[in-house]
């Protein structure tokens, strides 16, 4: 089966319907990225997705045994406290000092070890994270957020990383992002979200959508076609379908 399955997923928080007939699935191996304006629901499925939030109708199915590892959105490190790097990725437990060396290698922080925690830049931090997650020996990488923060080419540096991690460990990633171009570019698969599934596919046809344009606007497309790698990939022709809704600007 599937590593994830989304099936009919709705969600109402507050009396608030945040979600709605969400349709989802992760394969083996795969980067999908989820996109969509504040409020979306991006969070949510996360959340749902992780066993956070309980469904209010529909199911979210895991693999048995699934192991997932999560970067999250920001943490809070008191910058008055004495904390190296290697000590911190033996909270709340020890681990085999072998394997601390090996996820900060894997996550590019490999010289990061002795440094106080305080001490490092927003992406050496964001690295630490990545390595922290790696640790588990993840078959699935989740991200909400993880380069919040950082400029451009800090996050494009990062999803690099993310890329290679893929690569090298065969994992799965999901990840959800506000920061369109580099993000999808880096993605095998593109959710565009805003309370319901607006369209989905690979990151040139999302890119094309009009409901992908009308969040977000006709020039994010040009600027995609600049950090995509290839350019010759099928296209999913389950994205471009026109629904009724109206979307505000993400913005």
């Amino acid at each position: 089966m599937s590593l994830i399955e989304v099936t009919d997923l709705t969600i109402r928080l507050g009396g608030n319907t945040v979600l709605s007939h969400v349709d989802f699935h992760m394969d083996e191996g795969e980067i999908v990225t989820i996109v969509g304006p504040n409020g979306s629901g991006k969070s949510t499925l996360l959340k749902a997705i992780i066993g956070a939030i309980r469904p209010s109708a529909g199911t979210v199915r895991l693999r048995p045994d699934l192991r997932i590892g999560y970067v999250p959105q920001k943490l809070h490190v008191d910058p008055t406290l004495p904390l190296t790097v290697q000590r911190f990725m033996n909270l709340p437990h020890q681990v085999a000092h072998a394997d601390v060396r090996r996820a900060l290698t894997e996550a590019g922080a490999e010289d990061l070890g002795n440094r106080q925690m305080a001490d490092l830049s927003g992406g050496q931090f964001q690295r630490v994270m990545l390595a922290r997650a790696l640790l588990s020996k993840p078959q699935l990488l989740i991200l909400d957020e993880a380069t919040q923060g950082l400029d451009q080419p800090g996050s494009a540096a990062f999803y690099r990383q993310i890329e290679q991690v893929r690569s090298d460990l065969g994992c799965a990633v999901l990840m959800v992002s506000h920061e369109l171009h580099v993000v999808m570019a880096a993605s095998d698969r593109v959710i565009c979200l805003n309370g319901h599934v607006c369209c989905q596919g690979e990151p040139e046809h999302v890119a094309s959508a009009p409901e992908y344009r009308a969040l977000f606007g006709s020039g994010t497309q040009g600027a995609l076609a600049l950090y995509r790698h290839e350019h010759n990939h099928s296209h999913d022709p389950g994205c471009g379908h026109d629904h009724s809704h109206t979307h505000e600007a993400a913005e």
